[in-house]
């Protein structure tokens, strides 16, 4: 689950990146609800591993928040929310 959160995370992060572009900001849209449902699977592969090493889970929740407020901003500032 740890490295489906990961991935998950990746993938947020790189439509993030997508939707900086000029015109294309209205992927924002999709990739916010996107990155929420990783940021809830992530959450719950960090709370269900047993062991120490939970950097993967961790990582894709710190990849999803990130992919979540930028992504906002964007759309904050395209004047996509009001």
């Amino acid at each position: 689950m740890q490295v489906i959160s990961l991935t998950w995370g990746i993938l947020a992060i790189i439509g993030m990146f997508i939707g900086l572009i000029p015109c294309i900001g209205a992927l924002n849209w999709l990739n916010i609800p996107f990155a929420v449902a990783g940021l809830i699977v992530s959450i719950i592969a960090h709370a269900t591993h047993p062991g120490p090493n939970k950097s993967s889970s961790m990582t894709g929740i710190v990849l999803c928040a990130i992919a979540i407020v930028i992504g906002a901003k964007r759309l904050i500032m395209g004047g996509g929310i009001l």
